[in-house]
């Protein structure tokens, strides 16, 4: 994966620009800002999480208006795609769009956003759900496999990046899998990272095995 090295740049002096003008002070939640693979999309690093174990992706405002912090993110305008899980938050944003004028917009709601405070307690709410996550949804021991390889080897470093992807099915030997955060529409996700994914599920569990990204 390569970096835009100007957007980078211009990135970081934005969060300088922040902090300096002690804008920083009253957005205790942001801890960071981080340019990704994706030069549409940014990382913000928190210092409280937002969600445990559960992560939450939405590609329209629409789909966000059960969502506090995502319907506040797209209210903002040029939002493409949001996704957020533990301490990220990654903002997608339109291709004409300047992180100029978007990335401290961005700033405001996440700044108010509702830390999740105790986590023992949203573990249990939603044990039922990360359960089914863990399983793809299935009871197939297959898919179990296939996601502790990828909680071991590929997640991890999605998420470095600002992105995440999940299981959606596997149907005889196609396995559907979908990116999120900033990996949903980076070229290298769906070229690289899916031959990687795909070699590393025939190597160690099943050599008939196609993984598709839909």
């Amino acid at each position: 994966m390569r970096y835009n090295v100007d957007n980078n740049v211009r990135i970081h002096k934005l969060y300088i620009f922040i902090t300096e003008k002690g804008f920083y002070k009253q957005m205790p939640k942001i801890a960071d800002i981080q340019e990704t693979p994706n030069p549409n999309a940014v990382k913000f690093i928190l210092k409280e999480p937002v969600s445990y174990g559960t992560s939450h992706s939405f590609d329209a405002p629409e789909k966000a208006k059960g969502d506090k912090l995502a319907a506040s993110l797209f209210e903002i305008g040029d939002v493409v795609s949001i996704f957020y899980m533990d301490k990220m938050i990654t903002v997608e944003k339109r291709d004409e769009a300047d992180w100029d004028e978007i990335l401290p917009a961005l700033a405001v709601p996440i700044r108010a956003a509702e830390a999740t405070s105790n986590g023992k307690a949203a573990a249990t709410a939603v044990g039922g759900a990360i359960a089914e996550a863990v399983n793809g949804g299935s009871d197939n021991p297959v898919i179990a496999r296939i996601n502790q390889l990828l909680d071991e080897r590929i997640r991890p470093f999605l998420a470095s990046d600002g992105g995440w992807l999940e299981i959606l099915d596997l149907e005889g030997k196609t396995l559907k899998i979908r990116y999120q955060g900033a990996c949903g529409s980076c070229p290298s996700s769906l070229t690289g990272t899916l031959s990687a994914i795909e070699n590393m599920i025939k190597d160690e569990i099943d050599s008939e095995i196609e993984v598709v990204a839909v």
